[in-house]
This record gives structure tokens, sequence and C-alpha cells, in this order.
């Protein structure tokens, strides 16, 4: 299930993040799926930044992960991507 920001009111976010149904964030346009304290993704235009509850949610939705608070996951697909 994805959730737009621009759709949702703050209060709202922040329980969903309480009770851990928004664990990842990502940039709707660029495509890109971080943690929500990356601070790359902080920075994002709320109408681009998009909530997700799993990896998996995101990867299935054709987004990758952050370079800077996903490293290692980033390496991984990158790799993947390569072949």
């Amino acid at each position: 299930m994805l959730i737009r920001h621009i759709a949702c009111v703050d209060a709202e976010i922040r329980s969903k993040i309480r009770t851990s149904e928004i664990c990842f964030a990502g940039n709707r346009k660029l495509k890109i799926y971080g943690k929500l304290s990356c601070r790359s993704g902080k920075r994002m235009l709320r109408q681009n930044r998009v909530f997700f509850a799993s990896e998996q949610q995101a990867l299935l939705g054709g987004y990758r992960p952050c370079g800077h608070c996903m490293r290692a996951e980033f390496v991984k697909w990158k790799n993947t991507e390569m072949r």
C-alpha cells in the first residue's frame, strides 16, 4: 500500500509511523526509497514523498534503495540490475 504524503495530514503520518504501518519513505518521481531517518529523504518535496510499510512493497512498486541510508541494499540492487 503506497501512501502519498500530500494526501495525509501530519498527525496521521506520525500515528502510522508509531504503529509501524509506515517504515520507509520514497520519492515518487525518482523512484527511490529509504529509511525515514535519511537526510536525503527529509529534503524531498512533500508532493513527491510516498510511504511504504515494507521494503518488499517499495521494490514491487519499482523503487530502488537509497544509496545513502541503505548502502548495502543499494549495492546488491545495482549488482542485480547490471546483469
